[in-house]
């Protein structure tokens, strides 16, 4: 694990500070931007070994845990770009980790669905997710033990899929190694099935876990991994109304992916 050379925020001894420039209201670009980075050249993540796959996780995990201590962050993102379309200036395998002071838009979006459902229901909305898709079963792609795979029932992307612990965790720092294995199989095998069916697509992966901070009040969330192939290009109407058109409808994506 190293600093990144172009950060997109700075680590400082201070914490950031917000302020106003004119009408605008700003907060500083302080945190950390770390990469990890495997040895060899021409190995993504999926041709990982099992074990050299989970060591990456283990990495992610321990850093994270090292950045809780930092009082000065609020949210933690963990992502990997693979290839050009996905962002990927350098073609060697690395990992991103972003350590920021403010909880994301996207982020905060997510938590905020979860939250007013948790209060509709009483009931985790990704666990309800879960066991709603496995008995329909159309858009499960793969389970193990303790994971499984789903094409979103609201896809903004043509082959976007989800991987959930099927234990319920609001954190990914918290999970259990036996329990890490069983995530990074899947999200191994999540990417080959891309790889196979699309072509060797570019691809991002993000963990979204909750934030760093209150963490009594995040108790409803469920951490998970999102994988978004980059199958095509955002045009004006996507960019202009934030309504994606997806052209390839989740069944089909995922009966396409469920076989070898």
């Amino acid at each position: 694990m190293i600093e990144n050379k172009y950060p997109a925020v700075v680590h400082k001894n201070v914490c950031a500070k917000s302020f106003r420039h004119g009408i605008y209201s700003l907060v500083g670009g302080v945190g950390h931007h770390n990469l990890i980075v495997t040895r060899d050249h021409n190995r993504n993540f999926a041709a990982l070994t099992s074990l050299e796959a989970n060591q990456v996780f283990q990495v992610f995990r321990d850093r994270y845990l090292m950045l809780l201590n930092d009082s000065c962050l609020a949210y933690i993102l963990i992502f990997h770009n693979w290839g050009p379309d996905a962002g990927a200036t350098i073609y060697h395998p690395h990992y991103q980790l972003i350590a920021v002071p403010v909880v994301p838009p996207d982020v905060r979006h997510s938590l905020t669905g979860s939250s007013n459902y948790f209060k509709k229901y009483k009931h985790c909305v990704h666990c309800d997710m879960i066991k709603a898709e496995k008995k329909e079963g159309k858009r499960i792609v793969y389970e193990n033990r303790g994971a499984v795979i789903i094409a979103p029932f609201v896809s903004r992307e043509p082959f976007e899929l989800r991987i959930f612990p099927k234990k319920h965790s609001p954190y990914f720092e918290n999970i259990l190694d036996t329990e890490l294995e069983d995530v990074v199989s899947a999200l191994q095998l999540a990417l080959k099935r891309i790889e196979k069916k699309l072509g060797n697509s570019d691809y991002n992966f993000f963990i979204h876990t909750a934030p760093v901070k209150e963490k009594e009040k995040y108790r409803h969330y469920h951490w998970h991994i999102e994988v978004i192939p980059k199958t095509n290009i955002s045009a004006g109407f996507e960019l202009g109304t934030g309504i994606e058109i997806n052209v390839v409808d989740p069944d089909a994506a995922a009966r396409i992916l469920r076989t070898r």
